[in-house]
C-alpha cells in the first residue's frame, strides 16, 4: 500500500459512509460519561431513527476539553475542527429535540444550552495533538483514515529511510512530554546506532500525578493516533515489538486501545509486512497496578517484565540496556502523538512553533479552583496568566487567586507575581518548579501552602516505592516536620532541619521520585515563607 492506496481507501470509507451536511458529536470521555453522557447519545440517536437515512446523523467522540461543563455536545460539518462547531454544554436527554432540530438545515442553535462562538477556552488552544478530539470517534479505524490517520506511517514506510524519520524528528524539536523533556530525536537516534537483533518500544501511560488526565484523555478520544506513532518509532529504530504500558484504574482508555489494537490488526496497519514492506510490528497492552514510581523509565521495564517496579541506577540507560537486556525506546502518550504530524508536515513545521528551546505545543490538564475545568493544548511559551485567567476563566466565586502548581507532586507552587512566565521546560525551572507531564492544579486564597506542602509530601511519602534510604525515610521525615508545622507544634530549628532534609533528598534520591519530591516544599517556602514562619511556636 501506497499513500495514493491510502486515498482511495480514505475515499471509498467517505462514500459508504454517506455523511450528511451536518453531524450531532456527543463527548464519551470518561469526563462526559460521569456526568451522564450515555443517556444523551441514547435519547440523541432515537430522535435521529425517525429521520430520513444519510440526513442526520450522530456519533460518540473522544473529550472536547470543556470537562467541567459536560456532557458536551458538538454540531457541525463532517470533519470540521471545535472552534467551527456549535458546542453546547451540560446538555441532558430532554435536550434532544431542540439539539436535533438545530442540526436539521435551517436550525437555529438552541441559546440556552450554547457555549459562546468566540469563548477563549477554545478559541485560543492550538491543537496538534488533540487535532481529532471530539471530532473521531475512538472506536472508528474507518473514522480515523477518513481524517488522515496511518498517511504519516505509509509515508515513512514507503517514502523514507529510518534515518530521514530520525532526522525529521530531530529537526521539529520535540522534547519528551512526560516531563523530563530530553530531545526526542536525539533519543530515538541513540537507540537507532545501538547493534542488536531485538529493540523495544514502550509507550509510557502510568500517568500518577493528582489532577493529571492528558494522557488518558488522548488515548480515551484518539488512541489510533498513538499507535500510528508507535509504529513510525520502531521503523525508525529497527524495533519490531511495543508495549503500551497502562495504569488498571482507565478502563475506558485500555478498551478503547485495545478495540484500535485489534482493528489495526485486521485492516494490516500493526503486523506482518505492513504496507507490503519488511517492516513488522505487533504491540501489546500491560497494565499497571497504580505506582507512581512506574513512571520512572526503569521501574516501568521492571514491572513489564513482571518484576516489582523498582528503579535501577543508570547508566546504563534504556537506550543501551532497556526491557529484557535489549535497546529500547520509551516515550509517553504525547509525545507518540506528535510524531504523525511531524512526518506529513516536515520537521521544521513543529520547530516554527513554541519559544527557541521548547517547540510545538503542550497539553495542560486544568484543575483545581478554576473556571474551566478540563484539557486544553497551547503554544509552547503561552504565560500562566493566559492560561489561568483567559482560556481558564480565572477563579470562581470572585475569590483571588493564590498560587498554580505545575508538575504534579513534583512541581512547585508559583504565586502570581509569576504568572506573566512563559510555559517552557526552561523558564518554569528558573521558578523552582517543572512543565512535568502538564498538570496544572490552581489555588485560591483560602488554600494554605504549609497544607498543600504536606499532602504532596504525603503523595511522595506513600508511592516511594523504598529502594532507596534518601527518599525512603527521608519523604517520612519530611511529611512529619510538615505536620508538626501544620499543626503549630514546630520551632525555627524544625524548619531549618526540613529545609535541610529537602537539599539532602534532591541531592541523594535514586530517581526522580525522590530527587523531585521536596520541590512543593521548597517552593512555598520561597514564596510562601510567612506561612511557614506563623504557624511557629
Amino acid at each position: 500500500m501506497n499513500l495514493d492506496d491510502l486515498e482511495d481507501l480514505a475515499v471509498k470509507f467517505r462514500d459508504d459512509a454517506n455523511e450528511p451536511e451536518t453531524e450531532v458529536r456527543v463527548c464519551m470521555a470518561a469526563s462526559c460519561q460521569s456526568s451522564g453522557a450515555a443517556p444523551v447519545l441514547d435519547a440523541l440517536r432515537g430522535g435521529c431513527g425517525d429521520k430520513a437515512e444519510g440526513a442526520c446523523k450522530v456519533k460518540g467522540v473522544g473529550c472536547m476539553g470543556l470537562c467541567s461543563a459536560g456532557p458536551l455536545v458538538a454540531v457541525a460539518p463532517p470533519a470540521a475542527a471545535l472552534d467551527e462547531a456549535v458546542i453546547y454544554r451540560e446538555v441532558s436527554p430532554a435536550d434532544a429535540p431542540e439539539i436535533l432540530a438545530s442540526a436539521a438545515p435551517g436550525g437555529a442553535p438552541v441559546e440556552r444550552l450554547r457555549c459562546p462562538s468566540d469563548m477563549p477556552f477554545f478559541a485560543r488552544q492550538h491543537k496538534i495533538v488533540l487535532a481529532n478530539a471530539g471530532i473521531v470517534d475512538p472506536d472508528s479505524f474507518r473514522g480515523y483514515v477518513m481524517l488522515g490517520g496511518y498517511a504519516a506511517m505509509v509515508q515513512a514506510l514507503t517514502e523514507m529511510t529510518p534515518q530521514e524519520v530520525v532526522n525529521e524528528v530531530t529537526a521539529s524539536g520535540l522534547r519528551g512530554r512526560g516531563g523530563g523533556g530530553y530531545p526526542t530525536g536525539l533519543k530515538w537516534s541513540t537507540v537507532a546506532k545501538m547493534p542488536a537483533n531485538q529493540k523495544y518500544v514502550i509507550c509510557n501511560a502510568d500517568e500518577g500525578d493528582p489532577g493529571a488526565f492528558m494522557d488518558r484523555a488522548v488515548l480515551e478520544s484518539d488512541p489510533h493516533r498513538v499507535l500510528e506513532g508507535m509504529a513510525i518509532a520502531a521503523y525508525a529504530i529497527g524495533a519490531n515489538k511495543g508495549y503500551v504500558y497502562i495504569r488498571a484504574e482507565y478502563p475506558l482508555a485500555v478498551e478503547r486501545l485495545k478495540t484500535a489494537i485489534r482493528k489495526a490488526k485486521r485492516a494490516g496497519f500493526i503486523g506482518n509486512h505492513i504496507c507490503e514492506t519488511q517492516f513488522n510490528f505487533d504491540v501489546e497492552i500491560r497494565l499497571g497496578a497504580g505506582a507512581f514510581v512506574c513512571g520512572e523509565e526503569t521501574a516501568l521495564m521492571a514491572s513489564i517484565e513482571g518484576n516489582r517496579g523498582q528503579p535501577r541506577p543508570r547508566p546504563p540507560y534504556p537506550a543501551e540496556y532497556g526491557l529484557w537486556g535489549s535497546p529500547t525506546l520509551i516515550n509517553n502518550v504525547e509525545t507518540y502523538a506528535n510524531i504523525a504530524p511531524i512526518i506529513t508536515e516536515g520537521g521544521g513545521w513543529l520547530a516554527g512553533i513554541g519559544t527557541e528551546k521548547s517547540k510545538g505545543t503542550k497539553v495542560f490538564a486544568l484543575a483545581g479552583t478554576i473556571v474551566n475545568t478540563g484539557l486544553i493544548e497551547v503554544d509552547m511559551g503561552t504565560t500562566l496568566r493566559d492560561i489561568i485567567f483567559d482560556i481558564g476563566g480565572g477563579i470562581p466565586d470572585g475569590r483571588a487567586f493564590k498560587a498554580v502548581q505545575t508538575g504534579g507532586p513534583s512541581g512547585g507552587c508559583v504565586p502570581e507575581a509569576h504568572l506573566d512566565m512563559p510555559v517552557d521546560y526552561d523558564s518554569l525551572k528558573t521558578l523552582g518548579t517543572m512543565m512535568g507531564s502538564g498538570g496544572m492544579i490552581v489555588m485560591d486564597e483560602t488554600s494554605n501552602m504549609v497544607d498543600v506542602a504536606r499532602f504532596f509530601m504525603e503523595f511522595c511519602m506513600d508511592e516511594s516505592c523504598g529502594k532507596c534510604i534518601p527518599c525512603r525515610a527521608g519523604t517520612q521525615q519530611m511529611h512529619g516536620l510538615l505536620d508538626k508545622i501544620a499543626k503549630g507544634r514546630a520551632s525555627r530549628a524544625d524548619l531549618a532541619l526540613l529545609e535541610e532534609l529537602c537539599e539532602v533528598v534532591q541531592a541523594t534520591s535514586l530517581c526522580g521520585l525522590g530527587q523531585t519530591a521536596p520541590n512543593p516544599v521548597l517552593s512555598t517556602l520561597r514564596y510562601f515563607r510567612h506561612e511557614y514562619e506563623e504557624k511557629l511556636g
